[in-house]
C-alpha cells in the first residue's frame, strides 16, 4: 500500500498550488480520501475530505472557498486545488485513505502518505 503526495513547494501569498496523492496497493474507489495538514508546532488538522457515503465533500472553514478536493478513481488519485494561498496555509500536507469511518474516527484500514511541504511566503 502506498500513498504518494506531490505538488508542494514555495509560493507567494495569493498564488495557487495543486497537490496530488497517487494511491496504489488497495481498491482506491472504495476508500474515503481526505487531506490533512500539520503546521510547525501545531496538531494535524483536517483540511478537506469526502464523506463516507456518496461523493459529497467538506472543507475546513479556514480554506472554504479557496481549496477544493477532488478525486479521479480511474487514476487512483486525489487532488487538492489550493487557490489564494496565505502564509497561514504553510504546513506539511498529508493525504489519508480510510476504508470505514465511525463518526470522525477511522475504524478500518487507515493509510497515510509521507506528506508534501507547502510554504507560503514573500
Amino acid at each position: 500500500v502506498q500513498l504518494m503526495e506531490s505538488g508542494g513547494g514555495l509560493v507567494q501569498p495569493g498564488e495557487s498550488l495543486r497537490l496530488s496523492c497517487a494511491a496504489s496497493g488497495f481498491t482506491f474507489s472504495t476508500y474515503v480520501m481526505r487531506w490533512y495538514r500539520q503546521a510547525p508546532g501545531k496538531e494535524r488538522e483536517l483540511v478537506a475530505g469526502f464523506s463516507s457515503y456518496g461523493g459529497s465533500t467538506t472543507h475546513a472553514d479556514s480554506v472554504k472557498g479557496r481549496f477544493t478536493i477532488s478525486r479521479d478513481n480511474a487514476k487512483n488519485t486525489v487532488f487538492l486545488q489550493m487557490n489564494r494561498l496565505k502564509p497561514e496555509d504553510t504546513a506539511v500536507y498529508y493525504c489519508r485513505a480510510c476504508r470505514e469511518y465511525s463518526g470522525s474516527s477511522c475504524v478500518r484500514s487507515s493509510y497515510w502518505g509521507q506528506g508534501t511541504r507547502v510554504t507560503v511566503s514573500l
